[in-house]
């Protein structure tokens, strides 16, 4: 059995902490497009210049080494904005589109509101492994014991 999730979120806490985690998510989806277009132009430049070998005699050697070196920088800086999510305690689930996962208890179980970069707020909860399509809206549902209701 899975342990328990170190936070748990009510959509109230979860839309108090959306500003800083859609200036990080942001952050993310910018840098990770950085590092896949990056690794991209790397894996071409070797492919079509030969660049694999790194020795005196390939032209291409030193700035080949310094790219990659530029790259694994890149990535370091990625880490630590996942590593900022870490700490309050938010799941990213997709790095291109910036999809977030705030473990939450809706009626005595674990789920996750879901949050995607450019939504205006936290209104949608999946279950564990329902993933992005089993998303449903928090107006139709309970979260914490509490029925949400939309305007009726």
């Amino acid at each position: 059995m899975p342990a328990p999730f170190k936070r748990y979120f009510t959509p109230e806490e979860a839309s108090q902490a959306l500003p800083l985690v859609r200036a990080i998510v942001g952050d993310i989806v910018r840098q990770y497009q950085e590092v896949s277009d990056r690794k991209a132009r790397l894996e071409e430049i070797k492919r079509l210049r030969g660049g694999s070998n790194r020795d005196s005699h390939n032209p291409y050697s030193e700035e080949l080494a310094q790219s990659e070196q530029d790259l694994e920088k890149d990535v370091g800086v990625l880490e630590g904005y996942l590593d900022e999510l870490e700490k309050l305690g938010v799941q990213l689930k997709d790095f291109s589109r910036g999809l977030v996962d705030f473990p939450a208890m809706m009626d005595g179980r674990e789920v996750f509101l879901c949050w995607l970069l450019g939504e205006e707020d936290v209104a949608h909860w999946h279950e564990l492994d329902a993933g992005f399509a089993g998303r449903q809206s928090l107006l139709a549902g309970s979260v914490s014991g509490e029925t949400m209701h939309g305007d009726e």
